[in-house]
């Protein structure tokens, strides 16, 4: 999948977020993209500018966009969207569903699902990204 220019991984995908001076959260993904090519982008989550109550997520080679919780139970889950507009009437939207481990129970899944369809987001656009003993989760952590 191509999202402006960027490749985003297809398999393998591993988030990892520390505190950076109380006031963000410092993002690396680490991933394999669609040519099975290992990469890795840098990002932040911190509060939306000018006094908005939600967050965003800040990576290389894009543009700040919301970062909305919809759902999460703090331990196993969490559902993520994010919308923005640009370029006057386009808008890009992306859900991303994140795990602690490389699978997920499918009463989180369910949960995440119907998270996303209260607000209107078509689950069948959704793809999995593979996961397991497979992927080469410790060659990704030295990105």
């Amino acid at each position: 999948m191509l999202v402006f220019g960027m490749k985003l991984p297809s398999q393998t995908t591993h988030t990892n977020s520390s505190s950076s001076n109380g006031n963000k959260f410092i993002a690396k993904s680490t991933g394999i993209n669609a040519d099975g090519n290992l990469m890795k982008r840098n990002g932040q989550i911190l509060p939306m500018p000018l006094g908005d109550p939600h967050l965003s997520v800040d990576y290389e080679g894009s543009w700040i966009a919301p970062y909305v919780i919809l759902d999460t139970d703090y331990e196993n889950f969490s559902c993520i969207y994010s919308c923005t507009e640009y370029n006057f009437g386009y808008y890009s939207d992306f859900s991303f569903i994140f795990s602690r481990s490389p699978s997920l129970s499918d009463q989180y899944l369910r949960r995440c699902e119907a998270a996303f369809k209260e607000i209107g987001v078509d689950v069948s656009r959704f793809t999995k990204t593979v996961q397991g003993s497979d992927c080469p989760y410790d060659t990704q952590k030295s990105l």
